[in-house]
C-alpha cells in the first residue's frame, strides 16, 4: 500500500541530499545569498536613509523659509528693499527672522600672498546677528558674531570655508578679506538648510559698511545693505500661507523679482534623487538572484544524474513519482531558502554597519526581508521543478541498470 510522504520526513530526505555534496551546496546557494543580500541592504539603507533624513528635517524643522533676490524681468539680476526683512517680522505666521548679504565682488583668502584667481570659490556674507538661531546651526568652535565684534573685522567662518581655506583652530587666525586682515572668531557647524553658508565668510553688516563699503541709500542716508537672502521661521501650522505672502511682503512693487523656497523639499529633493540608485542596484540583485537560480538548477540536474541508483531502488520500493517530485524539488526550495536566509543576515548586517557610521536609526522594511526569502523560495521551486519532473519520471529498470 502506498504511503504519503509526511513533511518531516520530506525535509529530512531533502536535507540529506543536501549534507552529501556540502561544498556544491554552499557554492550554489551563494548566488541566492549574494542577490538576497543586496536586495535587503538596498531596500535596507534606503529605508534608513529616509528616516535619517526625517529626523534631521525635525530637528533642523521644516518651517524655514527663504526669499532671495531673483531677476529682473530684463534678466538682470534683481535687489531685495532694504526694508524687506522688517516687512516680513509683521507678517502673521511668522516667527523669526535673519538675512544676510552677499558682496558678490569681495573674495576671501588664507594670505595676502595668495593669487587673485584662486578664491576656491568662497564667498563673503553680511549678516544679521541671530542667524544661528534661525538657520539652527551651531558653533562647532569658536564664538558667533555679537553687537562689538560685528563693527569690527572680524568673521565667523561657515564648515566648508574653513575646511578649504586650512582652518581647524581659531587661536590667532586672520584671512585677507577686501585687502585687509579680518580676525577668525569661529567656525560654524555644517548648515544642511542652506548650504551656502556652509562655503561663506560671514562678518556684521556695519563691518561690511565700514571697511567694504556695503552701503544702500534709505531716506537720504548711507546704510548698509541691501540682503539678499532672507531666512524665516513660521508657524508650522502657517507656513503655506507665510509662503504665499513672502514674495509680495518682501518687495511689494516686484514680486516677481522673489524667489521663495522651503529648503526642507530642497533636501526631500536629494534624497528621491539620491534613491534613483535604488533601481540599479536593486537590479543587480535580481541579476544575481537569476545566477543563483541557475546555479540551483545547475545541481539539482547533476544530482539527478548522480543519484539514478538511489531514485530507481526507491521506486522499486514503492515511492510514487509524486513522491521523488516533491523530494527534489523540497531539496531545491531549501536550498535556495537557506541562501535566501543567509542573505537577509548579510544584508540587514551591511545596513546596520552602514546606517550606524551615518548616525542613521536601522530600518530593515519588512518586505525587504521577507521578499527577499519569498524570492529565493519562489526562484529555487522554479529551478527545481524541471530537475524534479525529470527524476520523477525516470523508469525504476533503467535507473538501476544504469546506476
Amino acid at each position: 500500500m502506498r504511503t504519503r510522504l509526511r513533511p518531516k520526513d520530506g525535509l529530512r530526505v531533502a536535507s540529506t541530499g543536501l549534507r552529501a555534496r556540502p561544498l556544491r551546496a554552499a557554492l550554489s546557494a551563494l548566488g541566492i545569498a549574494i542577490g538576497t543580500a543586496a536586495i535587503v541592504a538596498v531596500l535596507g539603507v534606503s529605508a534608513s536613509s529616509q528616516a535619517g533624513l526625517l529626523a534631521e528635517i525635525a530637528r533642523l524643522g521644516p518651517n524655514m523659509l527663504t526669499a532671495e533676490a531673483g531677476q529682473s524681468l530684463t534678466g538682470q539680476p534683481a535687489l531685495l528693499p532694504r526694508e524687506a526683512p522688517a516687512r516680513i517680522t509683521h507678517l502673521a505666521g511668522v516667527e523669526q527672522v535673519a538675512h544676510t548679504g552677499l558682496l558678490k565682488d569681495e573674495k576671501v583668502y588664507r594670505s595676502s600672498m595668495i593669487p587673485a584667481g584662486n578664491s576656491g570659490g568662497l564667498q563673503v556674507r553680511a549678516t544679521s546677528l541671530n542667524l544661528p538661531a534661525v538657520l539652527r546651526t551651531a558653533v562647532a568652535r569658536g564664538e558667533w558674531l555679537n553687537e562689538g565684534t560685528a563693527r569690527e573685522p572680524v568673521a565667523v567662518l561657515g564648515s566648508v570655508a574653513a575646511l578649504r581655506l586650512g582652518i581647524d583652530r581659531i587661536e590667532n587666525k586672520r584671512i585677507w578679506l577686501g585687502h585687509q586682515w579680518f580676525t577668525v572668531a569661529g567656525v560654524l557647524a555644517p548648515s544642511p538648510l542652506e548650504p551656502d553658508i556652509d562655503n561663506s565668510a560671514l562678518i556684521g553688516y556695519p563691518a561690511a559698511q565700514r571697511y567694504l563699503g556695503y552701503v544702500s541709500m534709505a531716506g537720504g542716508e548711507p546704510t548698509a545693505g541691501p540682503p539678499s537672502s532672507i531666512y524665516v521661521r513660521a508657524d508650522i501650522d502657517r507656513v503655506a500661507a507665510v509662503q504665499a505672502l513672502l514674495a509680495p511682503t518682501a518687495d511689494p512693487e516686484a514680486p516677481n523679482e522673489v524667489n521663495v523656497s522651503q529648503p526642507s523639499d530642497v533636501l526631500t529633493a536629494r534624497a528621491a534623487a539620491a534613491g534613483a540608485f535604488d533601481s540599479l542596484f536593486l537590479g543587480l540583485g535580481v541579476v544575481a538572484l537569476i545566477v543563483g537560480a541557475v546555479g540551483v538548477a545547475n545541481i539539482m540536474i547533476i544530482s539527478v544524474l548522480e543519484r539514478r541508483s538511489e531514485i530507481g531502488l526507491r521506486r522499486a520500493l514503492g515511492a510514487t513519482q509524486g513522491q521523488i517530485r516533491t523530494q527534489f524539488l523540497a531539496e531545491a526550495v531549501l536550498l535556495a531558502a537557506l541562501g535566501g536566509v543567509a542573505g537577509v543576515l548579510a544584508g540587514a548586517a551591511a545596513t546596520a554597519v552602514y546606517a550606524t557610521a551615518k548616525s542613521w536609526a536601522v530600518v530593515i522594511p519588512v518586505q525587504a526581508w521577507s521578499g527577499g526569502i519569498g524570492a529565493a523560495v519562489l526562484i529555487g521551486a522554479v529551478a527545481g521543478l524541471l530537475p524534479a519532473v525529470r527524476a520523477s519520471r525516470l523508469p525504476p529498470t533503467v535507473a538501476l541498470r544504469t546506476a
